[in-house]
């Protein structure tokens, strides 16, 4: 039997990217979206609910103010933008805490907590590829390039530029939309302008990271979590 869930989130853009990871998964059912904090708890007053995405900054009530409301028996996955909110939120005992922008690759790792008793089995033709196709210059051009291949993404405004050791890519889109695409387990960003692959980095101190002999700044924002990757995987 599959869980039911609602997405409550005030941005839309949010909101489709959770939909369609949500119907990814064969043991999770999509139901309604919620961009009232109001309205969300007047549905899970008349409703069967198991699960709730639930973003932290919401107007009128915040989500942590409502998952201390809600009954116990829903299990809440939070969603935010904003990194400080983690402690206070595994705090509540939450199931997960998902990072914005949000892969798919870290909101599996998070739904296969909700039940061990679920069979946890994406479609064959969800998985996720080992490459990406980049838009380049004319019309339908495009260029494969692997993911093991890129050291590290930079923002160059309205564009992103594609480091690898072979050559750079240049192609209109945003850091946000590149952070999507790529798996959270083998990439993290560290800067507003830099996502970087964790398989090439070569050393770090308090504010560099160097890849390929390149230095790359820590932004302020993004120190702790990059941090935290690194001791999960220090000896």
């Amino acid at each position: 039997m599959a869980l039911k869930c609602i997405i409550v989130d005030d941005e839309p853009p949010a909101t489709r990217i959770l939909e369609n990871y949500i119907g990814k998964v064969n043991f999770l059912e999509k139901a309604p979206v919620f961009n009232d904090s109001l309205k969300a708890l007047e549905f899970l007053n008349t409703q069967n609910v198991d699960v709730i995405f639930l973003d932290i900054q919401m107007p009128q009530l915040t989500g942590l103010q409502i998952s201390r409301i809600i009954s116990k028996d829903i299990k809440v996955i939070f969603t935010t933008a904003y990194p400080d909110f983690a402690l206070e939120g595994f705090e509540l005992n939450v199931v997960d805490y998902l990072l914005k922008p949000i892969s798919f690759e870290r909101f599996y790792q998070a739904v296969t907590k909700l039940n061990s008793g679920h069979k946890t089995v994406v479609a064959a033709q969800n998985t996720a590829p080992d490459f990406l196709f980049i838009k380049t210059d004319g019309k339908n051009k495009f260029q494969k390039i692997f993911l093991s291949d890129i050291l590290y993404v930079e923002s160059l405004q309205n564009y992103v530029c594609i480091h690898t050791k072979q050559q750079q890519i240049i192609t209109h889109s945003s850091l946000k939309n590149v952070v999507e695409s790529l798996p959270s387990a083998d990439f993290i960003q560290i800067h507003k302008s830099y996502v970087i692959s964790l398989k090439h980095i070569e050393s770090t101190d308090n504010f560099s990271v160097f890849i390929n002999g390149k230095e790359l700044p820590i932004g302020a924002t993004f120190k702790d979590s990059f941090f935290e990757k690194i001791e999960e995987n220090k000896i």
